[in-house]
């Protein structure tokens, strides 16, 4: 699937797809640097829930995928200058309007939970996906944002069996010295529920 038929397919379809690359099929295709191989001994079993905004606590725009890119201009904002030579990505990103925008193939690993540890294992990158909302710790995230997560996690969870809707966990729960979000304002108990619901769906 080309850029443009991926471009005028996004947010179409009642049903989400991964192409033998990694790549969601109705996701804005935009490939971050910032990306190198996982580990031959890796396996993908852990996803991890990020939050971001940028500027702090201002939403829209193209700043973030600007930062994914290496594009951000840090003079262009006082609290980008701590964003200079940083070199960050996602897998996934989530906006506001549940439009989808993907960094890194699945397959690969993305920069994101930095300095990290999950049940003693360390490094996160190299077997989780890193999924990012736009939004806050403090705000909360729009209905369509947790529609679209769902059906993401829901796709991931089939596509990469080892990871369970109990190795679905946000940045601060393997980052904790560093990270805060997704925050308080993160549903987590209601996306639980959902997840669920899909897994009971499945088994039936």
């Amino acid at each position: 699937m080309n850029k443009r038929h991926r471009e005028a397919h996004l947010n179409n379809s009642p049903a989400l797809l991964i192409d033998s690359e990694g790549l969601l099929d109705q996701a804005r295709l935009q490939l971050s640097p910032n990306r190198d191989l996982r580990p031959q001994s890796a396996t993908i079993d852990l996803a991890v829930i990020h939050g971001i905004s940028l500027p702090a606590g201002k939403f829209g725009g193209e700043a973030i995928s600007e930062l994914f890119l290496n594009q951000l201009d840090c003079s262009a904002q006082s609290n980008f200058a701590s964003l200079s030579g940083l070199r960050v990505s996602a897998h996934l990103l989530i906006n506001r309007r549940g439009q989808l925008t993907q960094y890194v193939p699945f397959i690969e690993r993305a920069w994101h939970a930095g300095q990290s540890t999950w049940q003693g294992r360390k490094n996160c990158n190299d077997f989780a996906l890193g999924i990012e909302l736009e939004g806050t710790d403090e705000v909360a995230y729009t209905p369509v944002q947790y529609d679209r997560l769902v059906e993401v996690l829901a796709l991931l969870i089939t596509t990469y069996p080892n990871i369970t809707t109990q190795r679905v966990t946000g940045h601060s729960d393997i980052s904790p010295d560093r990270k805060t979000d997704p925050g308080p304002a993160f549903n987590w108990p209601a996306l639980r529920r959902r997840l669920a619901t899909f897994r009971g769906s499945q088994a039936t």
